[in-house]
């Protein structure tokens, strides 16, 4: 069983995390935040190009040997042939399931393939990217499995029908497979971004604009009035929340729903 135990000033030293997504938004600022605390970070992305600009960006005060894969979630099967090359020399500890989201849209006019696409990218992929790494999580008695998905699973959002739907489902995916590996030192837990400023916010807010009318500045201002805070978040508040559920410290925080919102969402 772990120990909650950890060093202070590096807690993910000798760890390995596979960070999806990372080489922009709130993916690169996770794969940015578990480096300075010790991680190994292999980064998961279809752009090399972005990646091997990012690797120097990584902190190595642990001595880490950073790595990038190449690698589509639109193609599950080629994605984990992928992890399972890096698998062959090392186990990851830490799994960030991290991927763009559906396009945006009401929930009457998408087609069935815009579910079943989504689906695939998300739950399919998070599923065998789980199976493939689970193993060795299982045998060093360490495993951290951290989804970031939205405040739509406590909440449905406007105009994001599809990933309304498959979001709900990762959730209770997650959920269900807390419990049962809880008992070999593994956690399972969503973290859930509110309106967070990257490029899926401003394709989102482009998308109000021209539906109401408005200028893109009027819907910033009409978003920001449902956040207490007053403001959007910057994708380095996701990485702070992914980087404590990945240490030891939290070791003892399991099935969790993260809302990072400013406290946009109403529900408990």
């Amino acid at each position: 069983m772990e120990k909650a135990s950890y060093t202070p000033d590096h807690p993910l030293a000798g760890k390995n995390a596979l960070v999806g997504g990372s080489s922009k938004g709130i993916g690169k600022s996770c794969a940015l935040e578990l480096a300075r605390l010790g991680a190994r970070i292999i980064l998961v992305s279809r752009s090399a190009d972005l990646m091997q600009d990012m690797l120097p960006n990584l902190i190595s005060e642990s001595n880490q040997d950073h790595r990038f894969l190449v690698a589509d979630y639109d193609d599950p099967r080629e994605l984990v042939s992928q992890v399972q090359s890096i698998l062959q020399e090392m186990p990851i500890h830490i799994l960030i399931n991290n991927t763009g989201g559906p396009p945006s849209g009401k929930i009457v006019d998408a087609p069935i393939e815009a579910f079943r696409h989504a689906f695939e990218r998300h739950l399919v992929c998070n599923h065998l990217l789980m199976q493939a790494v689970l193993p060795g999580m299982r045998k060093v008695g360490f495993g951290r499995i951290i989804n970031i998905i939205s405040t739509s699973v406590k909440q449905p959002l406007e105009n994001l029908g599809v990933s309304n739907t498959i979001r709900g489902a990762v959730a209770n995916w997650a959920k269900t497979l807390a419990s049962e590996v809880a008992a070999d030192g593994i956690t399972v837990n969503n973290v859930l971004p509110g309106m967070t400023y990257t490029s899926r916010l401003e394709e989102l807010i482009g998308v109000l604009a021209n539906q109401r009318g408005l200028t893109t500045g009027e819907v910033e201002a009409t978003l920001m009035k449902d956040i207490p805070a007053g403001r959007f978040g910057d994708p380095r508040e996701i990485a702070a929340a992914v980087g404590f559920l990945a240490s030891p410290a939290a070791s003892y925080i399991n099935g969790i729903n993260l809302p990072v919102d400013g406290g946009r969402t109403k529900s408990l």
